[in-house]
């Protein structure tokens, strides 16, 4: 990924982070919304007909675990509550969005996610897995995108702008809130919630770096035999300061990240949205 590459994902992002705070009511033919359906996080953004953000809104929930929807009734009514506030902000209504799933996981929650979105009032256009979602803010043409979630970290390789593989792992952030909690003696959530905090930041990362070592390990496994670069972090738990740093030296490979990485997926599952309906 160049500098310039880099510099227009960040300027995306930060845009994106503006219209959550003051959503863009400029009139627009057609709005795509992407719907991230994340373990710790549900995001919707919303871009306009010229796929630049308009609005975003987002919620720290539990009904997802390990990318697989856990609570039904408690998904459809955050979407469908998110998907209002934002309509009522922009004044439309919001019809096509497409939505992401963990790699690997299509067969077993794929028909969970889709009845999750339509049930909130959302004609589904796309569903995708989610590093290769990202990958559409990313534009990465060679290297591995990692999606590092609540549950699950997702790995997509991809060779001359092709995905040449995908693989998901059963660890995350969740592991990194349970190691922690063991540590500082926090309830669960109390651990969530001192983890998001950038201030403790510094101070947890000798705590939390053998997860991260975990994940490295994971990452060096699933791209063996693969000619990878470079790595790109995304996902929520990729938001830990320095987090790349120990990535990039138990791989030996350069690791990057966006500026905020909680937010590239959802992006590039807002670009990926079209107004043909999946079917």
């Amino acid at each position: 990924m160049n500098k310039q590459a880099l510099k227009e994902c960040n300027q995306f992002i930060a845009d994106f982070e503006k219209v959550i705070k003051k959503p863009k009511k400029d009139p627009s033919t057609i709005y795509y919304t992407g719907v991230d359906l994340g373990t710790a996080c549900i995001v919707l953004a919303v871009l306009d007909e010229h796929f630049k953000p308009v609005a975003g809104a987002y919620r720290y929930a539990d009904v997802v675990r390990d990318g697989m929807v856990v609570d039904y009734i408690g998904a459809v009514e955050i979407v469908s509550e998110l998907k209002a506030e934002l309509e009522q902000k922009l004044q439309t209504e919001l019809l096509y969005a497409a939505a992401s799933l963990p790699p690997g996981t299509d067969e077993l929650d794929g028909g969970a996610i889709k009845n999750v979105v339509q049930s909130a009032g959302f004609e589904l256009t796309n569903l995708l897995d989610e590093p290769t979602a990202a990958n559409q803010l990313l534009n990465i043409t060679d290297g591995a995108v990692v999606d590092i979630g609540g549950g699950t970290t997702g790995i997509s390789i991809i060779e001359s702008g092709r995905v040449v593989k995908v693989a998901d792992e059963a660890t995350g952030g969740t592991h990194l809130s349970l190691v922690l909690a063991g540590a500082y003696k926090f309830s669960f959530d109390e651990a969530e919630r001192y983890k998001r905090n950038e201030k403790h930041h510094d101070e947890l990362l000798p705590t939390l770096k053998p997860v991260i070592e975990k994940i490295s390990s994971i990452i060096t496994q699933q791209i063996s035999g693969y000619t990878v670069k470079g790595i790109y972090l995304v996902g929520g738990t990729a938001c830990l300061k320095n987090i790349e740093t120990i990535i990039e030296k138990t791989t030996g490979i350069p690791t990057f990240k966006p500026l905020n990485p909680m937010f590239a997926t959802p992006l590039g599952i807002a670009l990926s949205c079209t107004d043909q309906v999946l079917k």
